[in-house]
């Protein structure tokens, strides 16, 4: 008997899981989905809708069954020295920051260590590494963890979504061990001598990056800053080997099919199915060198339902094979789920799918272009705005140029240039990167992006619909109603506090400090932590609702407090720039003004006092040079140090005594060994202590004596490096809370903090 729905049912119950904060046991689920078929057998009236129960419990068994098969690390081992022998996976990418590389642990030397078998690890050296070589490493293994925070980038989706269950930094002293010969490594070694011939051909290394991400899948050689140029101008998609690209390539090789069997046919097989199975060959063969990422593994998955009910000689419509690779890549891969390529690429689809349905007669080519810019899109709008809280705007005219260049033309130029003995057509391909990035470098400056804040689950429903309600065939009434429920998306905003109040935002930055003030109508950030801003802290700003700042503080010189401040000062607009060492700006736009004792200002009813540095004292180093601020409502108050040494500490409590009292303290120094004195603690009486620190960072912040003397005084300790973001309301009454407790999910790791003493001051 056909289910109605089945596909649907079984893809829900997949997903489900992933939004839960604990993973059920896949017996219950299994046990319940048999107590079902015995009902539909005793009920054949409710068969459809036990049925559709039936699937979707299914599909949560196997979700959780899989994720039950996960092998994490064990957090005995976590951060201790173990001998391994180890493969080299995929290709590394040369990073930023050093090497990173995939391995697969074959053998663990160490006695009684019990570890994951797939590995990421980086080496800062930078180091060669043949995919498929063997080597014998000392490690001292992490849990996959990253900054927690609500938007942004989720390192731990990815790694989860990637299979990765331990990380670790390359030590000396490795050790060659040969090489494997597996069916993987013969791929990955293909992959890297096309790459090899890449570089040796193509001179401009922009150029060769891109070809190397077009055609074996090498994406990470490609540079931060042109992925950023790719984002404002909406042509990521492109730039990674995505289902179009595969489509494509499989459609020009079954031409090619075409053209020789009409010359040539055969004899015991239609000529149609030859050229069915030679596309989809094509597709299958320029995924897995591409590394069978999820658009390609969905592109192949709806090419072969297409090629089977060709060869069953049953028709499907478009929407049940959809639906049908939908269910085949999230069988094969569940985790596929954490990856907003998968949405991206399966919704896209579907909205390109969209506009065809229900039409008596085909568009012409270019109506048919266009529908699909605008089914596109419209589409897109959601989930840009969940995944990335922004918008390209110029992106249907970008793509409109850009995909039948790169996907039509530079593409399969690519591609059959790197299997080829001679140099020239590679170049031909590097001279036509070169192109590319010429427009794009022409036209990024000027892209405009709309930022899109969080918007809560209601609002993101509607949104939903109205985006299939827009790009509704013809006769569908009320399409244009679709646009009005598209509305709250695009002019939601977060709700400001309330005069008299204050929200503070402690983004979880890793080993740093970035803090978020925001009252009725005003917003000041408190240090920006190291790095690019637009890894972590620009996406809160933007997720949150914010579009300029009235205040950039910088608290001192310190990479951990204000590497941030060029990048994000490029990137947002501020109104007023303070610094405790102004001299450290020189270039800055809004000129840097000194952060001095005597300033004091009000927001709203809010009082914001500064309480150093003093103006004219010698200051003998960088922390000591950390501007305090004291933000006070009412009856609450919030203390941010910076770094502020011990010493300085004592000074001013001696000098403000119970002027200092604040309901919450942000730790001085993330928690240093000898910082947050007994005596600062008494004067400053906090309830709650904040330590912002790196999860496991090498210098063991936040120090367990400094957390002894914390938990002494009576306050409360807080710690993103275990709770990630730390949202904080105060006004009449305080309330303080972490992202991993308000967002909860089984696969979110529960970081596990070491009592060890620090190392290094």
């Amino acid at each position: 008997m056909r289910i109605p729905y089945a596909l649907p049912a079984l893809v829900a119950g997949l997903v489900l899981p992933f939004y839960l904060a604990e993973l059920p046991d896949w017996r219950w689920p299994l046990c319940a989905a048999l107590a079902l078929w015995l009902a539909g057998r005793l009920l054949p009236g409710w068969r459809g809708v036990f049925g559709v129960a039936l699937l979707s419990l299914l599909g949560v068994a196997w979700t959780s069954w899989r994720a039950e098969q996960v092998e994490q690390l064990s957090p005995a081992w976590e951060g201790k020295p173990v001998a391994v022998v180890a493969v080299v996976r995929d290709l590394p990418d040369p990073g930023e920051f050093g090497t990173r590389l995939r391995v697969e642990v074959e053998q663990v030397l160490t006695p009684g260590a019990t570890l994951p078998r797939s590995w990421l690890l980086t080496d800062y050296r930078n180091e060669d590494w043949p995919p498929g070589s063997r080597w014998r490493l000392t490690l001292a293994p992490k849990q996959p963890t990253g900054p927690a925070n609500r938007f942004g980038f989720d390192a731990e989706a990815w790694y989860w979504s990637e299979g990765i269950g331990a990380t670790a930094s390359v030590r000396k002293g490795r050790i060659a061990d040969g090489e494997v010969d597996d069916a993987r490594a013969r791929l990955d070694r293909i992959r890297s001598t096309l790459l090899e011939r890449i570089d040796a051909a193509v001179a401009e290394p922009r150029a060769a990056a891109l070809l190397g991400a077009l055609t074996v899948g090498a994406q990470g050689r490609i540079a931060a800053a042109d992925w950023q140029a790719f984002r404002l101008l909406g042509l990521t998609h492109l730039v990674s080997i995505s289902g179009l690209h595969v489509t494509l390539f499989a459609g020009l090789v079954a031409a090619l099919l075409r053209l020789v069997l009409r010359w040539r046919p055969p004899r015991r097989i239609a000529p149609r199915l030859v050229v069915a199975l030679g596309g989809l060959a094509a597709a299958l063969g320029y995924a897995l060198l591409a590394g069978w990422s999820v658009p390609t593994q969905r592109t192949f998955y709806m090419l072969a339902c297409a090629v089977l009910m060709l060869l069953l000689r049953r028709s499907l419509g478009p929407f049940r094979i959809w639906w049908s690779a939908l269910a085949l890549v999230l069988l094969a891969d569940p985790f596929a789920v954490l990856a907003p390529g998968v949405w991206l690429s399966f919704g896209l689809v579907v909205a390109l799918m969209a506009v065809g349905v229900g039409r008596r007669r085909r568009a012409g080519r270019w109506q048919e272009a266009l529908l699909g810019q605008w089914a596109v899109l419209v589409m897109s709008l959601l989930p840009l705005a969940l995944f990335f809280n922004g918008v390209p705007l110029v992106s249907p005219f970008a793509n409109a140029v850009a995909i039948p260049y790169v996907s039509s033309l530079l593409t399969p130029l690519a591609l059959f240039a790197v299997f080829i003995p001679w140099d020239g057509p590679l170049r031909l391909a590097g001279w036509l990167a070169d192109g590319f990035y010429w427009a794009v470098d022409l036209a990024a400056p000027y892209a405009p992006m709309w930022s899109q804040p969080g918007v809560p689950w209601p609002v993101a429903a509607l949104a939903f619909v109205g985006s299939l309600w827009l790009i509704a065939p013809r006769g569908v009434p009320g399409r244009l109603a679709g646009a009005l429920l598209l509305l709250p998306l695009l002019l939601y905003r977060p709700p400001p506090p309330a005069p008299g109040t204050l929200r503070a935002t402690l983004i979880d930055v890793g080993q740093g400090l970035s803090v978020l003030v925001e009252t009725a109508n005003h917003t000041l950030l408190y240090d920006t932590g190291a790095g690019d801003a637009g890894r972590t802290v620009l996406p809160q700003l933007t997720g949150l609702g914010v579009k300029r700042l009235d205040v950039l503080l910088l608290s001192h010189h310190d990479n951990d407090h204000d590497g941030g401040g060029e990048s994000l000062l490029a990137a947002m607009p501020v109104d007023t720039l303070l610094a405790g060492q102004p001299e450290s700006l020189p270039d800055a736009q809004p000129a840097a003004q000194a952060c001095l004792s005597n300033q004091s200002w009000a927001w709203d009813g809010v009082r914001f006092d500064m309480l150093a540095p003093d103006e004219g004292v010698s200051i003998t180093e960088d922390n000591a040079a950390s501007c305090v601020l004291r933000i006070a409502t009412q009856r609450q108050a919030l203390l941010l140090p910076g770094d502020l040494p011990g010493q300085q500490e004592q000074a001013l409590a001696e000098r403000y005594g119970k002027a200092l009292r604040s309901s919450v303290l942000v730790a001085s120094h993330h928690g240093s060994r000898y910082s947050s004195g007994a005596d600062w603690l008494a004067t400053v009486a906090p309830r709650e202590v904040v330590f912002s620190a790196g999860y496991r960072n090498r210098y063991r912040h936040p120090h367990p004596d400094t957390l002894a003397r914390v938990a002494g005084s009576g306050a409360r300790a807080w710690r993103t490096d275990t709770q990630g973001m730390l949202t904080l309301e105060m006004g009449e009454t305080l309330t303080l809370k972490g992202w991993r407790e308000q967002a909860p999910r089984f696969w979110r790791r529960r970081p596990v903090v070491s009592d060890e003493a620090e190392t290094v001051e």
